[in-house]
């Protein structure tokens, strides 16, 4: 399993596509048509993905989430960066958490400043800048890699939510 596997899923969902194509994903997420394949591919055999039907497990996506994502693609912030606020520093956040620490994505074109955060593969800064769900739902992970116990609850609660009934 490689990281931007989950993104992949993640976009379908945020998506919310009946039908989609591998060279839209691809686009979208700035991978290659084969990235997709592949990554789909290495979904379908985890188990997160149903490739006859073209459909996302969404039990067993939301477990991986919770469960396994923190195990297989932890992180902790780094140093100071100029860049794009995740984890609790999104704007989801605002009102639920108050933190003085802020995460960033590292990203020279974004206007904040904060400890950085490796996002799950390069392009997902780009591919969250165009997609504000997929956006939500990276930062919403981000919580789920390094957060405290607190805010970890509030973001599976909402990835709960986004999955299995996405706002739109």
């Amino acid at each position: 399993m490689r990281p931007q596997d989950v993104v992949v899923l993640l976009k379908i969902i945020s998506a919310n596509r009946k039908s989609w194509m591998n060279k839209e994903l691809a686009a979208e997420l700035y991978l290659s048509t084969a990235e997709i394949s592949n990554s789909l591919q290495r979904n379908a055999i985890s188990g997160l993905f149903d490739a006859d039907h073209k459909k996302i497990r969404l039990q067993s996506f939301t477990e991986f989430l919770i469960y396994g994502l923190p195990y297989i693609f932890p992180q902790t912030p780094g140093g100071m960066a100029k860049g794009m606020p995740t984890g609790h520093s999104h704007e989801y956040f605002k009102e639920k958490i108050v933190d003085s620490e802020i995460y960033v994505w590292p990203d020279v074109e974004s206007g904040y400043r904060g400890l950085s955060v490796q996002p799950l593969y390069p392009g997902a800064v780009n591919a969250a800048k165009m997609d504000s769900k997929l956006y939500l739902y990276l930062a919403l992970i981000d919580v789920i890699r390094m957060g405290k116990v607190r805010e970890k609850e509030l973001a599976i609660e909402k990835l709960k939510q986004e999955i299995y009934e996405p706002s739109y």
